[in-house]
């Protein structure tokens, strides 16, 4: 990598950085780009330069936490004993994930007020790929019914998406979170070639 796009990418991180940790303190309508690109070392330009706004920046903090978070659910569903209770466990993962304040802030509240409707982000459009696969091969495999692979994924992925969105919007998000998780098993085994 030459000097200049070393510097580039230093930048960005830099304001990334920054930006993650005054939009998860303060929330992104109160968080100043004067105090962030401050504390980052930077100017307003670079920030320009980088992400065009405030919105665009904001956009690389919700990409960045969304590939943590598929990350994280990913290592859950890999413990789990097969594929199905591994899709199960990666759900159930980033359900859960709604209780972090950090993701409750910048991902489920500010997110899609900025944002808009994050089943088009980028990332999360990975996520549904990775969970149509998955579906595809149980579905090859006999353990889920031969329904569409492309509507049981989104359906699957709306529904731990909404899950989690209603934790982090919720005054008793501790409370919520169990119902969300059982609701959520109780819809998924309806997939179950064995359900009735």
């Amino acid at each position: 990598m030459n000097k200049r796009a070393k510097t580039v990418a230093e930048n960005r991180a830099k304001l990334i950085s920054a930006a993650r940790k005054a939009f998860a303190e303060k929330g992104y309508a109160a968080a100043s780009m004067d105090e962030l690109t401050a504390e980052a070392g930077l100017t307003r330009g670079a920030l320009y330069h980088n992400f065009g706004d405030k919105r665009g920046l904001l956009a690389a903090v919700v990409d960045q936490i969304d590939t943590e978070m598929a990350v994280r659910a990913k290592e859950e569903g890999a413990q789990a004993g097969d594929l199905w209770q591994g899709l199960l466990a990666e759900s159930i993962a980033y359900i859960r994930m709604a209780l972090d304040p950090e993701i409750q802030r910048i991902v489920l509240l500010d997110g899609p007020a900025v944002l808009g409707d994050p089943s088009q982000w980028p990332s999360q459009n990975s996520c549904l790929e990775v969970t149509r696969q998955t579906v595809t091969q149980l579905i090859a495999e006999g353990v889920l019914k031969p329904v569409d692979a492309e509507a049981a994924a989104r359906l699957l992925s709306g529904a731990a998406l909404n899950a989690a969105l209603w934790i982090a919007a919720n005054a008793t998000p501790q409370k919520v979170t169990p119902k969300a998780v059982e609701a959520f098993q109780l819809l998924a085994s309806g997939l179950l070639k064995n359900s009735s």
